[in-house]
């Protein structure tokens, strides 16, 4: 397989080829951050899926879209760390493997962010339109799942791009020698290579960003409205926790946006080998903040609220009970057993407790 037209002409004999390789250091440093995403990534959205298994059944709209925005980042993080060591070794799996983990980003991005606007859309009809919408609400669940069966089905096909056009060739050099093994978007003939990479990046900026930014927007922003002139001692908290989750989106979701459409304009245009250098850098730094996302989903949409919290330590206190059973006597295991039946029955007692967010 070829990928598309190079950026640089290499046939001139004064030009020498650039080297658009990361700096070591700058592997590592990404490495590092990664690492860091991907642990976090892992520990919150497995906490969310396992509360919403085991302690809190999903009996709201929004129950069902944080499930399945919890699995949509879970996918991505337990992806992740494939492909940043396929990145930094040379890609020593097989073309399978280069296609399912080069579309896992994509998935992740399409449904994660399309159920993140579902969210806000349901926060919308459930405080700013509550008495018209009563009746259509009683049948909440089943809505929901079909929502999200279309949302993952509607991903699936936007990653087909992705899908058919990644895969795992051998880079040749100058010299005919094997550079290194890649995994990545090819294509053999020009015009389909300049239509995919246009296509492939509108999508996921058009898609992937300013869709969900603008439903977010529009229902967040009458949500405020209509909490500000409730009369509830709740709705400064509600509030600070809506401006939370517009901030948190656009800072993580605008730099990467940016720069992925400077990269795409720029694309079919001659430029520098600095400036190549320089963009790579920036869109590598952007995207890692992008990443970054997965891991506050879970803090911003369920652990915030006053009753996932709830449901949070009682899947401490279960674990430390469980714990302590291999380590105690039975003298000891009875009274953690008793111990553990009242801290249950607290913590249950405090789901009455309603909130935004939960």
């Amino acid at each position: 397989m070829t990928s598309a037209t190079p950026d640089y002409d290499y046939s001139a004999p004064d030009v020498e080829p650039c080297n658009l390789d990361p700096d070591p250091l700058e592997a590592i440093a990404q490495t590092y951050i990664h690492s860091i995403i991907c642990a976090f990534g892992l520990l919150g959205n497995a906490l969310v899926i396992a509360t919403y298994i085991f302690y809190k059944r999903a009996k709201t709209m929004t129950d069902v879209y944080l499930f399945n925005v919890a699995v949509a980042d879970l996918i991505f993080v337990v992806a992740l760390p494939f492909i940043i060591y396929n990145e930094q070794h040379s890609w020593f799996m097989g073309p399978v493997a280069c296609k399912m983990l080069r579309s896992a980003y994509s998935i992740n991005l399409y449904s994660g962010m399309l159920l993140l606007a579902c969210i806000s859309s349901d926060r919308y009809v459930a405080i700013v339109r509550a008495r018209s919408s009563f009746g259509a609400r009683s049948r909440a669940l089943l809505y929901s799942r079909l929502i999200c069966s279309a949302v993952w089905m509607f991903a699936v096909a936007l990653t087909l791009p992705t899908l058919l056009y990644t895969e795992r060739f051998e880079e040749t050099s100058l010299g005919g020698q094997t550079a290194g093994v890649m995994c990545q978007l090819s294509f053999t003939n020009t015009e389909t290579a300049k239509l995919m990479k246009v296509v492939v990046p509108s999508l996921q900026m058009a898609i992937g960003f300013l869709l969900p930014l603008l439903v977010m927007v529009f229902c967040y922003a009458s949500i405020v409205c209509t909490l500000l002139r409730a009369q509830s001692s709740q709705r400064h908290k509600a509030v600070r926790v809506i401006m939370a989750v517009v901030v948190v989106f656009i800072a993580c979701h605008l730099p990467y946006n940016v720069t992925l459409l400077t990269h795409t304009v720029s694309l079919f245009r001659e430029r520098s080998c600095e400036a190549e250098k320089v963009k790579l850098q920036v869109l590598a730094v952007s995207r890692s903040i992008a990443y970054l996302h997965c891991c506050l989903n879970p803090i911003l949409y369920a652990f915030i609220g006053v009753k996932f919290r709830s449901h949070f330590r009682q899947i401490m206190l279960d674990l430390w009970c469980f714990s302590k059973r291999y380590i105690y006597t039975a003298r000891t295991s009875h009274a953690t057993s008793d111990f553990c039946i009242s801290g249950r029955m607290s913590s249950d007692g405090s789901n009455n407790i309603t909130s935004f967010s939960a």
